[in-house]
């Protein structure tokens, strides 16, 4: 499906601009052998005005079919572009930012572009008292990210570290999560493929030219 970019879009929002919008479909838990879990996921990146998208997920284990069984788990978050906070950011708490953003244009933004694409940071907290802080590049359509810095409640499960990647292909989201569970190695967590239900449509997918 194609997408094209808000107009009114923050300048610094564009290398991830692909990713807003509503987004549905299933996926297996585990490596997705023969008796791993299947589930539904429906995940929703949006543009709130300032430089970073929200983002949040539901999931639903579900029979083969996609008929969803019973509630799995749900996750809430900001992306963003890791570069230095200034003044003229919004925040901490409801600090109000300066009208303009930061960067105001393409160049603007170019000025960030590593070899590897595009720095970018992300926050996602989930039930059980865990959050995590994540950082990675976004090169195009493609997106990596590895844990920097876990917070867990004193009576939180086990959990160490992780890794997440993202692709468009063929206009759907594919995702992986990978995870390690106290000093053991990552595993395969979970994996999905979701279809774009709203949102802008980029002719194309973006370029790493385009960011």
């Amino acid at each position: 499906m194609a997408f094209d970019i808000p107009t009114d879009l923050t300048p610094e929002l564009v290398p991830l601009s692909w990713l807003i919008g509503t987004w549905e479909g299933t996926g297996r838990l585990g490596e997705g052998e023969a008796d791993d879990p299947y589930f539904v996921q429906r995940v929703t990146f949006s543009d709130l005005g300032g430089p970073f998208l929200e983002y949040r997920s539901e999931a639903w284990l579900s029979d083969e079919s996609g008929t969803k069984l019973r509630f799995l788990s749900a996750e809430t978050g900001y992306w963003s572009l890791d570069r230095a906070w200034q003044d003229a950011d919004p925040g901490p708490g409801m600090t109000p930012g300066d009208p303009f953003p930061v960067l105001r244009s393409a160049d603007d933004v170019e000025t960030l572009r590593t070899d590897e694409g595009f720095k970018i940071q992300v926050q996602i907290t989930q039930p059980g008292a865990i959050s995590e802080l994540y950082y990675g590049f976004v090169d195009g359509p493609r997106i990596q990210l590895a844990t920097e810095a876990l917070l867990r409640g004193q009576n939180a499960k086990a959990y160490a570290s992780s890794t997440r990647i993202y692709g468009l292909v063929g206009g759907d989201l594919f995702w992986r999560w990978d995870v390690s569970l106290g000093n053991k190695e990552l595993k395969a967590h979970a994996s999905a493929a979701l279809k774009r239900l709203n949102g802008s449509s980029v002719a194309s997918e973006p370029t790493d030219s385009e960011g």
